[in-house]
This record gives structure tokens, C-alpha cells and sequence, in this order.
């Protein structure tokens, strides 16, 4: 029996999804030290994540082995060790799905995320348009590539109290999800980068329109920002993802929610996985 194209792509890109979610290799280590270093509730895991950075200095990594939940990685509701992608497989399933229906209803315009940590969600963008033979669409990841900026509560109040910026396993380098990208073998003209805060970077992205824009800076100010920036430029047919709407519903859930009343958005608003929600540009 023949194996179609349709049936390869769709081979291919659930490949994809389970090797960047981690959920392939069932990537559920903690790491001391790691993605969830600040912000820890206890004196004892504060010395164990001190010991973790510390080992880190000198090449070595303290972890220790966590059961695997499968509905935790479906709704990205746990944070891979490894892996590029925290999103898990129902948000990543999202943008295929989203893809899907631009490119057979022609949708113009290119793929943005904001806030792309080590990437996996963008590698999976790419890998789309590869498997969709689509050459004339780029895949734009804005970041600061250093973290999150800490709250400006004078200007965005509903950011009081955020400690994100604190996270030092937020902060991924722009050389190493280039390298992740190179990993996959996707890194190429069809991949740029916009290195900045988003007050300074997306307001001048180079792109003219787009198909998909996919938010995932999670407080109010990254999310407005990009909102402002972005949405005008999205096409008809687009997509407009948000990675937290439902998890940072006071922040990037009041964003979405002052920018759609402010101009008169009454698209539906669809949930993906409790979580992430998004809505169709009409």
C-alpha cells in the first residue's frame, strides 16, 4: 500500500510535535538549577537549585527522575527539562491546524511568534511550511532573547507583582535556539530574528502582513505591545493565537480583552487546551 503525500506530511510533522514537546522521549526530568530556578516556595529546594547552578559552572547537571503524565504534556502543563517546546502537544496541534487552513485557503502573510524561548513552537512553524513546500513565507521570533522584562507598573498595572523576570530558565540566548533550529535542519532564509524588547522591535517589523501571529509574552505589556504592533497587519483568514490566555487571565487575558474592546473585535474566541485560546480574523 502507497503511502500519500498528505499521509507523510502528517507522519512527519506528529514527529515533530512529540520530539519538540518532549512527549516522544517522555522528557519529564527536574533539573536543579534549572527552568524554575527563582521563585522557589522552600529553603531546601533554594539550596538545592544554589547546588544545581553551581554544578551547572563547571559542566555537570544535578537531576533527579519524575513520573511522566501524558495529560500534562497534552495541555503543556508541565515544563520539559530538555526539550524546545513547553506548550505541549494540544497548542502545538493549534498551529498545524492553523497552518492547514492558511495555506489551502491562501491567507497572505508570514508566521510571528513573540516570546519564543528556546523556539520549538517557530522550529514547528518552519517544519510546516517545509512539508507544506511553501517557500515564499517567513517565520519571524521576536524576543529579547535575556528573559522578560521586569513589571512597568506605572504604565501597565495589571502587571503588579509579576516575578517572571526572574526566571532565569526563561531566559534563552538568540545562538542557542538558532542552534535548536540548526538541530532540526530548518534554519534558513525563511527563519529571522528580531532581538529586542517589543516596544522597540515589533512597532518596525519588516514584515508587510501576516497570516499568523502567535503571542506568548505573558504579561499585559508584551501582550498589548504585540496586540498594537501586529494585529492591523494580520490578514483576513489569519490567526490570532494567545499562548496565556487562560493560564494569566488578569494579564495577557486583560490585554487581549482591552485591545478587542478598544477596536471592535468580535470574533469568537476559541479554547485550545485551557490554556492557550485563539480566534480567526474575519
Amino acid at each position: 500500500m502507497t503511502t500519500t503525500p498528505d499521509e507523510l506530511r502528517e507522519l512527519y510533522l506528529d514527529l515533530m510535535k512529540r520530539t519538540l514537546t518532549g512527549a516522544l522521549m517522555e522528557d519529564n526530568d527536574s533539573i536543579l538549577g534549572g527552568v524554575r530556578t527563582a521563585g522557589s516556595p522552600s529553603l531546601k529546594k533554594k539550596l538545592a537549585n544554589a547546588a544545581g547552578s553551581a554544578a551547572q559552572k563547571f559542566g555537570f547537571e544535578i537531576s533527579y527522575k519524575k513520573p511522566y503524565d501524558p495529560a500534562l504534556r497534552e495541555t503543556g502543563s508541565d515544563w520539559p527539562a530538555r526539550s524546545e517546546s513547553m506548550i505541549g502537544l494540544k497548542r502545538m496541534q493549534n498551529i498545524q491546524d492553523a497552518i492547514s487552513a492558511i495555506i489551502e485557503d491562501d491567507v497572505p502573510g508570514d508566521f510571528i511568534e513573540t516570546g519564543v524561548w528556546r523556539g520549538g513552537a517557530c522550529i514547528f512553524m518552519r517544519a510546516n511550511l517545509k512539508a507544506w513546500g511553501d517557500t515564499k513565507r517567513t517565520v519571524w521570533l521576536a524576543d529579547s532573547f535575556q528573559g522578560l522584562p521586569a513589571p512597568n507598573v506605572k504604565d501597565f498595572p495589571a502587571d503588579q507583582g509579576d516575578t517572571f523576570y526572574l526566571q532565569t530558565g526563561l531566559s534563552v540566548g538568540e545562538a542557542a535556539v538558532r542552534h535548536n533550529f540548526e538541530r532540526y535542519n530548518l534554519l534558513d532564509d525563511q527563519v529571522k530574528f528580531l532581538v529586542g524588547w517589543f516596544k522597540d522591535t515589533l512597532p518596525t517589523a519588516p514584515a508587510e502582513s501576516y497570516s499568523l501571529i502567535r503571542l506568548d509574552g505573558d504579561l499585559y505589556e508584551s501582550t498589548i505591545q504585540a496586540l498594537d504592533a501586529l494585529y492591523p497587519k494580520l490578514s483576513p483568514g489569519g490567526f490570532c493565537i494567545i499562548d496565556d490566555y487562560g493560564t494569566l487571565p488578569d494579564q495577557a487575558g486583560k490585554a487581549v480583552h482591552d485591545y478587542r474592546e478598544q477596536h471592535g473585535i468580535t470574533d469568537e474566541i476559541i479554547d485550545i487546551d485551557g490554556n492557550g485560546a485563539y480566534w480567526r480574523k474575519s
